[in-house]
């Protein structure tokens, strides 16, 4: 009985994560093709329509226009594009600059990882919003700046997996026998402690990439985050809170759209820990 009900679950977790992985494709895939064949694609440009203004969800606008006439299904699925390219671009960056000093950080000698792991528990001393509070703050909103300030604050947490994986597995047998075969860092970091660093490093990823959009939309709900005409989910609901109760649907739907993001990102983390391919 017990392992049925464990098979159903495997079952169910390989479904989702699909699922979520389908959704998250489809959606970066019509974020790039809207503006090319929506019969609306000039919203997106900022072009304003006041006769159609305020429009309920209907057959020609599935999802109803916002107070100046853009159809919201348009501009929502715009704005996907660059959710999205927050969330990768700050998991790219955060991947790419936590992953190498904290490989080198578990690999150097104790007076050198104390160093770099001091710096790093600086970095992380500071609470998640602050530092793209204060970056964007002093460099100016815009989708780039909230790359860079969310990039600050979260690349420490691979400085760390980084860091602990590579003590772990350079302590094994096979390791310090290669390493005493004239092994140097560069050969053991490539050939042993990366490949053995994917799914850790892959499941904080993927979760990241759902709080890069959800801290984007709070930079952007204080007026520092992403500006037209980079506009992303946050922008949207943020530009349209003050009629939420006439035409709700101009919140309603960019709001849906950014918690099934962030979901179907926590989905895919969750498969991706447990060591199963999607």
């Amino acid at each position: 009985m017990f392992k049925n009900i464990k098979k159903l679950q495997n079952r169910f977790s390989r479904t989702s994560a699909r699922t979520a992985l389908i959704f998250l494709t489809a959606l970066f895939l019509m974020s790039v093709l809207v503006p090319y064949i929506s019969p609306y694609n000039q919203d997106i440009t900022g072009a304003v329509h006041f006769e159609d203004a305020g429009q309920a969800p209907s057959f020609s606008h599935w999802f109803g226009t916002d107070a100046v006439g853009r159809d919201v299904f348009t501009i929502t699925i715009h704005a996907a594009f660059f959710s999205l390219k927050i969330a990768f671009g700050v998991v790219a960056f955060s991947v790419l600059l936590g992953v190498p000093i904290g490989m080198f950080a578990g690999l150097s000698g104790k007076r050198t990882e104390e160093i770099i792991m001091r710096i790093t528990d600086g970095f992380l001393a500071f609470p998640p919003l602050i530092l793209p509070l204060v970056i964007t703050t002093i460099l100016g909103p815009s989708l780039n700046n909230v790359i860079l300030g969310i990039t600050a604050s979260w690349f420490p947490w691979y400085v760390r997996i980084a860091r602990s994986q590579s003590l772990v597995i350079s302590s094994l047998d096979y390791v310090s026998i290669s390493r005493s075969m004239g092994a140097g860092k560069l050969h053991i970091i490539k050939k042993h402690i990366l490949p053995n660093s994917i799914n850790p490093i892959l499941t904080q990823a993927s979760i990241d990439a759902g709080f890069a959009i959800l801290t984007s939309a709070g930079l952007s709900f204080i007026g520092l985050g992403a500006q037209h005409p980079d506009v992303e989910w946050g922008l949207l609901i943020t530009q349209s809170r003050a009629h939420f109760l006439s035409h709700w649907w101009e919140v309603f739907f960019p709001g849906v759209f950014l918690c099934l993001t962030v979901m179907c990102f926590n989905i895919i983390g969750d498969e991706i820990s447990q060591g199963d391919r999607i």
